[in-house]
This record gives C-alpha cells, sequence and structure tokens, in this order.
C-alpha cells in the first residue's frame, strides 16, 4: 500500500504531463517546462531557507548548545515542509478535473466541461479545453444529424424502385413505360445526391477541382434558361432571361456554374405557383460579373432565410434534398466569388451570384 503523499518512485505522478518522460531524461532547446521550472524554484527556495536556518542554528548552537538548537530546527523544518507539500498540492488540485475531462472525452462523451478556475495559465488551459470540448459535441451532433438526414434522402427513391419493380415482377404492373418512368425518375433522383454527395465531400476536404476556360457567361446562362423551358411551361410559369451585350468573357469551371444556375432555376419554378414568372439576368457590376434569379414565389420564412446555404436545411413542403444550395454556395465560393439572397414570404426570392470578372482575350 502506497504511504504519504505522491506516488512510488519511478511512477508518473498523476499531474506530470502525459507526453512527457518521467523521470525526466532531458529538456528541449527552450529548457524545462513552466510548471517545472516553478517547481524548481519552489525547491530552491526550500535549500535556501535551509541554508539560513543551518547558519543561525550554527551561531545559536555555539550560544545555546547543541540539543535545543536542533530540536528547533528539526521543528522549523518541518512545518516548512508541511507547508511547502500543502503548496504543492494546490498547486496540482487543479489538474485533476482537467486529467478526468480528457480521459472522458478520450471515451466518447464530448459533453464534458472543466471549471475555469486556479491560475492564470491553468484557466487558459481549462478556457481551451472548454472550447474544443464544446466543439467536438457540435461536431458530433452535425455528423449525427448528416447521417440521419442521408439515410432518409436515400430511402425515399428507393423505396419507390423497390416497390415499383415487386410490383412488375410479380405481374401487378406491366413492364411498359408509365410504370417503369418512376424507377427512372427515383434513378435519377439518387444520381444527383450521390453526385451532391461526392460534390460536398471534395468541398470539405478542400479538393474540389475546378477546369477553368473562357466563358461567354450571358451565352451559358441563355443556355441553361432554354434546357428548363419545357419544365417551366408544364408548371405553369413564365421563365425569361436578359443578358447585358457587353460582357466579356471570364474564366469559371462552365460544368459547375452551369450546374449552380439549374439548381437556382430548378428551385425558382418548384417555389413559383402556376401563372407566376421567372427572370434570369447577366450583366456587369463594376469589376464583378452579376447572375440573377429572381421569382414571384411564396419566399423563404424569415427564421429559415439565415441558414439556406447550411446542409439538407429545407422548408417543410420542400421536396428537395436540402442540399442544392449549400453545394451551389460551396462552388460559387470556390470560384472566389459570392452568393446572395434575398427573400420575402409571398413576394418572392432573388438569388445573386457576383463572380470576380478576369476578362480573357
Amino acid at each position: 500500500m502506497q504511504r504519504g503523499w505522491g506516488p512510488r518512485p519511478g511512477r508518473r505522478p498523476p499531474w506530470w504531463p502525459e507526453g512527457e518522460p518521467f523521470p525526466p531524461r532531458r529538456w528541449g532547446r527552450n529548457g524545462p517546462p513552466a510548471f517545472a521550472r516553478r517547481i524548481g524554484c519552489f525547491f530552491v527556495a526550500i535549500l535556501a531557507f535551509a541554508v539560513l536556518v543551518g547558519a543561525v542554528a550554527g551561531g545559536l548552537i555555539a550560544r545555546l548548545g547543541a540539543w535545543p538548537v536542533a530540536l528547533l530546527a528539526v521543528a522549523f523544518a518541518l512545518l516548512f515542509v508541511m507547508a511547502g507539500l500543502g503548496g504543492l498540492r494546490r498547486m496540482t488540485r487543479p489538474m485533476t478535473p482537467l486529467i478526468d475531462a480528457a480521459q472522458r472525452i478520450e471515451a466518447g462523451d464530448y459533453s464534458v466541461q472543466v471549471p475555469e478556475s486556479g491560475p492564470r495559465d491553468l484557466r487558459s488551459v481549462a478556457r481551451a479545453f472548454n472550447e474544443m470540448s464544446a466543439r467536438l459535441k457540435a461536431s458530433d451532433e452535425q455528423r449525427r444529424g448528416f447521417l440521419a438526414e442521408l439515410a432518409h434522402e436515400f430511402r425515399t427513391p428507393l423505396t419507390v424502385i423497390r416497390g415499383q419493380a415487386e410490383a412488375i415482377a410479380d405481374g401487378v404492373y406491366q413492364g411498359d413505360a408509365a410504370h417503369l418512368t418512376p424507377i427512372l425518375d427515383a434513378t435519377q433522383t439518387l444520381d444527383r445526391l450521390v453526385e451532391d454527395l461526392r460534390t460536398l465531400v471534395l468541398t470539405d476536404a478542400g479538393n474540389l477541382v475546378l477546369h477553368k476556360e473562357p466563358t461567354d457567361l450571358g451565352a451559358l446562362a441563355a443556355d441553361t434558361v432554354e434546357s428548363f423551358r419545357t419544365q417551366a411551361d408544364r408548371a405553369g410559369v413564365t421563365l425569361s432571361s436578359e443578358v447585358a451585350g457587353d460582357l466579356h468573357p471570364i474564366d469559371v469551371d462552365p460544368a459547375r456554374i452551369r450546374s449552380v444556375l439549374g439548381n437556382l432555376i430548378s428551385n425558382a419554378i418548384r417555389h413559383t405557383p402556376s401563372g407566376g414568372s421567372i427572370k434570369v439576368g447577366v450583366g456587369g457590376s463594376g469589376d464583378d460579373v452579376l447572375v440573377t434569379v429572381t421569382d414571384s414565389g411564396e419566399g423563404i420564412p424569415a427564421e429559415l432565410l439565415p441558414r439556406v446555404f447550411e446542409r439538407f436545411v429545407k422548408g417543410a413542403s420542400s421536396p428537395g434534398s436540402g442540399l442544392g444550395l449549400a453545394i451551389a454556395h460551396d462552388i460559387v465560393t470556390a470560384h472566389g466569388g459570392k452568393l446572395e439572397i434575398q427573400s420575402t414570404m409571398g413576394s418572392g426570392t432573388t438569388v445573386r451570384m457576383v463572380l470576380l470578372a478576369r476578362t480573357v482575350g
């Protein structure tokens, strides 16, 4: 059984840093760490006091005799050692909650917090530890929510595919175009979702590659609008475009920018009632090129508007995955541009894409 205060010889004290060998073999370029210097200074002070006591005791021995002075010296030494041990305990006690909290985080409990008390340096460490713990907790919650939403988004089209395929296999439905179309539509939904997730992974890892080339943004926008003409007519929505005539080609990734425009137009068609209108405009804005998509649709709720560029954020009645605007924002940001949105419930929505006008040729 261990007696007294402190660990057995050769064992690391609980307050000793995990990454430091014990007993210490050598220090780095800057010498021993700060806590070791403080402890060293403390024991140097003890040694200096002992020398002083010894000098005084030597003078008293010559006058009073050895035994009274020896007893007095032993009493003073014991008192000083006890005070020193108490000081060391107070110095190392605040480290115990920090060590316990680190072990809980290692076990997966990211909700742990430590009291921000003690010396200034220790308070600073505790504050940084609490901030790290809070970020880990938020990241873990976001990861769990992301996986839950992802499972839901995959389940819906897979359910359609399975239901239709089983009905055709059982002879309930004929294998004609009318009953194969839902399967094809669900397959396209899955394909878009997989591509969206791939883009998100690339942007998170900083590996989104942009194949930039000189691009006529006005022609690109007009062509994208035409590709959605049939969908807009089917929804009873008027779709038009207006392109300024003095635009110069700019360096962008045309496939990525086309996907951003397609997402914005698709969202506008989805949330604009029959009889409404959507207008796509391309023009200059100082040294930048400005692309706007304005609709007369239902608008975005005020409480949802600040979060529309977050993943899986969407209105209660929205049939989308909630990834489109997040991906569009990441792509535009990767181009060095900005994506902004303004909306009023019942009055429509305007999305502004600003790209740096690096002219070519």
